[in-house]
């Protein structure tokens, strides 16, 4: 009997073991794949920014590029992935994403240790 309830248990306790991942983890694949296109597209892998294409535009040579977005403060980051910038597709990440996106940004910084409040909270 003991048998069977170990058979039967142990792919439970192998997919628990396999679905945990750090903060860290989560927040670099939320930046590599929000909802269909990852950050670092556009962003580049650090958000230091990164040329998305050229094109030529009435004769003249014009250049679409991502914003570095690694230093902005955490009010201006989480305003600017709330509301409808131009050529950034609109996430509708919730607090915490948001949150995560800018802790894989800063993941080198020494400062961010404290959690951030939103810029709604007060």
């Amino acid at each position: 009997m003991i048998k069977y309830i170990l058979y039967f248990s142990l792919p439970f306790c192998l997919v628990a073991e396999t679905t945990f991942i750090t903060p860290m983890e989560y927040a670099s694949q939320l930046y590599k794949n929000p909802r269909g296109i990852g950050c670092q597209k556009c962003h580049g892998d650090n958000g230091e920014g990164k040329t998305v294409a050229t094109y030529i535009d009435k004769k003249k040579k014009k250049v679409f590029r991502g914003s570095a977005i690694n230093r902005l403060e955490y009010y201006k980051f989480y305003n600017a992935l709330n509301r409808r910038n131009r050529g950034m597709p609109r996430y509708f990440l919730t607090t915490k994403e948001i949150e995560a996106l800018y802790l894989y940004l800063h993941k080198s910084d020494k400062k961010i240790t404290k959690k951030k409040k939103t810029p709604h909270a007060k």
